[in-house]
């Protein structure tokens, strides 16, 4: 088909390149909520009254975290164990993932022993890193 001189060309009208905002709101909404759910699960641990003390944070990527509870239970992030199974599953554990520390949570009232033994135990395993968490003074 051959333009002439004289042709007449149809113009087109541009395409509508507004952005659809509704559809962008309603997608960060819910990324808002899915980070509002996960973010609590992320900090992991069984909840404890942790001691309060005056300390900075500490940064340790790759540390596992254990828990020693009140009633002396202990868990490993968050599988709750008596003392004869968190020997030997912190045994296993330590060989086979190599952590580079251990936070230790111990609750404000849990026996004093059982958290040095806990921290006995970390020490037998080769593990020299190990921080006990505490709640900041106010």
């Amino acid at each position: 088909m051959a333009l002439g001189i004289g042709s007449r060309r149809r113009h087109r009208r541009p395409l509508n390149a507004d952005v659809n905002v509704i559809n962008l709101v309603d997608v960060m909404l819910v990324l808002l909520v899915i980070f509002m759910v996960t973010a609590p699960i992320l900090q992991g641990g069984i909840p404890v009254k942790l001691p309060r003390a005056a300390s900075k944070p500490v940064q340790m990527p790759g540390a596992v975290n254990i828990t020693v509870r009140k009633d002396g239970m202990i868990a490993i992030a968050e599988q709750v164990m008596s003392w004869p199974a968190f020997q030997t599953s912190f045994r296993i554990l330590a060989a086979a993932k190599h952590p580079t520390g251990v936070f230790v949570r111990g609750d404000a009232g849990a026996p004093y022993g059982q958290v040095v033994r806990v921290l006995g135990e970390i020490h037998a395993a080769g593990i020299d890193k190990v921080s006990l968490v505490t709640e900041p003074v106010k």
